[in-house]
């Protein structure tokens, strides 16, 4: 449990480095008050003569005497004699001297406090994330992640900087108050009764005007978090959003939220700079007395001047200590009061017992059966979800629960992994309470998957080995400098009460995959890849994704060399024409007339069919060639204007959602109306176009493929004219540019084009309808007899998944669950739906694959199928009906029965 005061909290964590640096506050003071006094001795000696009555008087500097019981006075330093001049250089000296001892002090404070309250600050963000790992599972049904990461992120930051001001700097600051304040009534008592007098008026009056601005300071506060929690809810829902046509609703509901947290901040404006103002008042006010009352009395002779500037210059001191200590105390009890908010959300009551994570990487085996008994769990609207299961899972047993949405069969599967907790009864792993169990033992020996899979931000591979990241198996060993910084990582961990596992360490427990040797690990991922029915979907990715060079070794030189296996082999099959390369002096009819352009991939945006027809090389060598009436340039250009015509007389009455725009890529139904108005200019300037209607009748010729479009615009010499222009513009690019175009290189690895485009080198011939699928299917038989299957596999598994898992589908996401699954070895394996999103067929197939796999490893298997179709390949089913398990047995003979489960096989 988090202390609830926050004062506690930094105290208990930081006392040795608290009380250290009090310590050093206190030694400052002497400096302080010394640096005080010495200007009086300035002004009134060497200045204004006191001691130097006459020309060649000296006094002694530096000398220092102490008075000691039975010794008397005891001299330190006879001091050295100086004039007058000497003795105000000298003490002028001492009082720089002064002012860099008490610069080095502050220096050293703050550096120290900055340290402290950044290290507190690591600690109580940790100790907050912790405890969302400990939270019982009911919690997260009541939380925003949003709100969680902002409360973590942003509202526990003011703290950190408190936590260094928390002690420190009531003691400096009010010290700096407090040493000048006696001496200022060492040098006057009604000089001091006045300074008394306004600091007791400035205490009393500003805390009590902040007190409003606490009350604000929550407001905002919790309208800041409302507010993250609300994005977030848009952002996950987008769809949602957008196709219910809900947008302006949640524009409306955005902009009420940020008016509401506009006038909370404005009227926190207003009050805090009204009491800005009575506070400057008030510090204004007590020089003006000091120049009237001090003035008065050094009229009167009661008061010398070298007192008066002496306390004016004390008193120059004494407002900003005030000011800083009145606002400590107000960010004290704004931090106070946020710190209270956040502890409160995370004070949750059942968390789970950090002793039951911690890590163990030789945890004892767990106890069997897996089973519950008398188990009921009702959810948070009061419903019974599961009433008095009684249920045996053994392990080398394979169980299909069944039993449509909500009728008890998935809530089980999430009560026997500890996902759901039980309301009554228990689930148990032979005599113990499974709740009462480590994760080192449960969590390994029990593996879930379900239909909605969490996946980190990272590749396939990332999230692949995720479930054997429990603890480091093996420690880096770090030499030099990375050897002490990692030094240094493990003593602040430390001190910030922070774990120093390190996590670039070798956390693949691969005992955990049922494998000995990290070699061993790649046949592994295959055969669990292979069982989901995955792999020829991450050899996809790896085929549509480029890699860098000497990521992969030599792979990309071994694509290279391949290429002409794989024309070889569409030879054989009579395909020959069904890739058309790219060869340096030709036109690629296959490609578009952009590629063939530049005949290559851009690298920069600058170069990128959007903006290439803007480029200033682009066009002076499209218009270099021949009069201005016979350019390339306008050639194209007056290719675009017939692609436009063409276009609009196809295309213009079709409407937006007609499949011929899906076959076709030249023109958009969003470009119809922009393609009429450039027609429209066109006729009323006689067919001449202006400079920005070239640039785009010239774009638009970029896409146009004559065998896919087929207008009938690329004539033989129009091709010509292209290929000499690839050419020209190659060489006529500025040296800085030429990085930013990757010419096609038949004998050389692109890095920027994919693996498949790297294979073919070339373009997919639109006779045939089936061509991509016919291409495909070759370089899929092609890279196993070229022994590259493996290495293009590996590269699939570097793709990235993105936020959420997002980049994939929703099947592959749930086969890649499911792969995780299946990747570490368990005891039992609870199944809970994980193939929804696929067909039956793949569905079946995939069933019997898993069950096969895990019958061969001996584990116990609950499956909660959404149908009963591939109920006959276990060993016994459990039907449940309306949170009751209302039969159970031999699928076999259930099937021969009147019950449930045949009703089910028959429909």
């Amino acid at each position: 449990m988090i202390d609830p005061s926050i004062s506690r909290y930094i105290w208990t964590h930081t006392r040795p480095q608290q009380i250290w640096v009090l310590i050093v506050v206190l030694l400052s003071m002497i400096p302080y008050f010394m640096s005080f006094d010495l200007p009086k001795q300035i002004v009134n000696g060497p200045i204004q003569g006191a001691g130097f009555d006459s020309p060649g008087t000296t006094q002694l500097f530096m000398h220092l005497t102490v008075t000691l019981p039975g010794l008397g006075e005891v001299t330190l330093f006879p001091g050295v004699e100086l004039g007058r001049e000497g003795m105000l250089f000298a003490l002028s000296g001492v009082f720089l001297m002064l002012v860099i001892i008490n610069g080095l002090f502050k220096f050293y404070i703050n550096t120290y406090k900055g340290r402290l309250g950044e290290r507190l600050l690591r600690r109580l963000r940790y100790t907050l994330v912790d405890n969302v790992l400990r939270f019982p599972p009911a919690t997260f049904k009541r939380l925003k992640p949003a709100e969680v990461a902002s409360m973590v992120k942003d509202e526990v930051e003011p703290m950190g900087g408190f936590a260094g001001d928390a002690f420190v700097t009531p003691v400096f600051l009010g010290g700096q108050a407090i040493t000048a304040l006696v001496f200022i009534f060492v040098q006057s008592v009604p000089l001091g009764l006045v300074t008394m007098f306004m600091v007791g008026v400035q205490f009393f009056i500003i805390p009590r005007m902040r007190r409003r601005l606490l009350v604000l300071g929550r407001e905002r506060q919790l309208t800041a978090r409302e507010l993250a929690g609300r994005v977030s809810e848009i952002v996950e829902g987008i769809n949602t959003v957008r196709t219910y046509g809900a947008t302006n609703w949640e524009r409306a509901d955005i902009a009420s939220r940020l008016g509401r947290i506009f006038k909370i901040r404005f009227d926190i404006y207003q009050w805090k700079f009204l009491v800005k103002f009575v506070n400057n008042f008030l510090a204004s006010l007590t020089p003006f007395l000091f120049y009237a009352v001090g003035g008065f009395l050094a009229l009167r002779g009661q008061l010398d001047i070298g007192q008066l500037v002496a306390v004016i210059a004390a008193y120059k001191d004494l407002p900003g200590p005030l000011k800083e200590l009145i606002d400590w105390d107000q960010n004290r009890q704004d931090v106070q009061v946020k710190y209270q908010t956040v502890v409160q959300q995370f004070a949750v009551d059942g968390l789970i017992d950090p002793a039951l994570q911690a890590s163990d990487l030789n945890a004892a085996a767990l106890p069997h059966p897996l089973a519950t008994v008398n188990l009921g769990v009702v959810d948070d609207t009061g419903a019974a979800s599961l009433t008095g299961v009684n249920f045996q899972l053994h392990v080398a047993e394979a169980v299909a629960v069944l039993g449509a949405s909500g009728a008890g069969g998935d809530v089980l599967a999430e009560a026997l992994v500890r996902v759901t907790w039980p309301t009554s009864g228990k689930v148990v792993a032979g005599e113990n309470d499974l709740l009462s169990l480590p994760d080192s033992l449960a969590a390994r020996s029990i593996t879930y998957a379900g239909p909605d899979a969490f996946f980190i931000f990272g590749t396939v591979r990332d999230n692949l080995v995720y479930g054997l990241r429990h603890a480091p198996v093996a420690e880096v060993a770090y030499e030099g400098n990375a050897a002490r910084h990692r030094a240094w990582e493990i003593s602040e961990a430390r001190l910030a009460g922070n774990p120093d596992l390190d996590v670039n360490g070798d956390w693949i427990d691969f005992r955990a995959a049922g494998i000995d040797t990290p070699g061993a690990m790649p046949g592994a991922v295959q055969a669990v890849l292979d069982t989901v029915g995955l792999t020829r979907d991450i050899l996809d990715l790896a085929l549509r994704s480029p890699i860098a060079p000497g990521t992969h070794g030599d792979l990309g030189e071994r694509i290279v060399a391949l290429r002409d296996d794989l024309r070889d082999q569409l030879r054989g099959q009579g395909l020959a024409d069904l890739v058309v390369p790219f060869e340096p002096g030709s036109y690629n009819t296959e490609a578009t007339v952009f590629d063939n352009l530049l005949f290559g991939n851009p690298r920069v945006p600058e170069l990128q069919p959007a903006r290439l027809a803007q480029h200033p090389v682009f066009r002076a060598v499209l218009d270099r060639d021949g009069p201005a009436a016979d350019s390339l340039g306008t050639r194209l250009a007056a290719m675009g204007q017939a692609i436009a015509l063409n276009g609009v007389e196809l295309f213009g009455d079709l409407p937006a959602d007609h499949p011929l725009f899906a076959q076709q890529n030249l023109i958009a139904a969003d470009d119809i109306a922009g393609l009429r108005q450039l027609l429209q200019r066109l006729e009323r300037a006689g067919g001449k176009p202006s400079a920005d209607d070239r640039v785009a009748l010239i774009r638009l010729t970029f896409p146009y493929v004559e065998p896919r479009h087929r207008f009938g615009l690329m004539t033989r010499d129009l091709s010509e004219a292209i290929v000499a222009f690839r050419r020209a513009f190659a060489e006529a690019l500025p040296e800085a540019e030429r990085a930013g175009l990757e010419a096609f290189d038949p004998a050389r690895y692109m890095p920027s084009a994919s693996l498949l485009d790297n294979l073919l080198f070339g373009r997919v011939s639109q006779k045939y309808r089936d061509g991509s699928e016919r291409v495909y299917a070759a370089v899929m038989a092609l890279l196993p007899v070229a022994g590259l299957d493996d290495d293009v596999l590996d590269v699939g598994l570097d793709f990235h998944v993105g936020q959420g898992g997002k980049r994939l589908t929703a099947a592959q996401r749930q086969k890649l669950a499911l792969a995780r699954a299946l990747l570490r070895r368990s005891d039992y394996y609870v199944l809970n739906r994980p193939l929804s999103a696929l067909d039956p067929r793949s569905h079946e197939l995939t069933v019997q694959a898993v069950v096969a796999r895990l019958r061969g490893q001996g584990a116990g298997l609950l499956w909660v199928l959404p149908s009963a179709g591939p109920a006959m390949q276990f060993d016994r089913v459990a039907v449940f009906s309306e949170g009751r398990l209302a039969e159970a047995g031999n699928p076999a003979q259930l099937a021969e029965r009147n019950g449930i489960f045949a009703d089910m096989i028959r429909s």
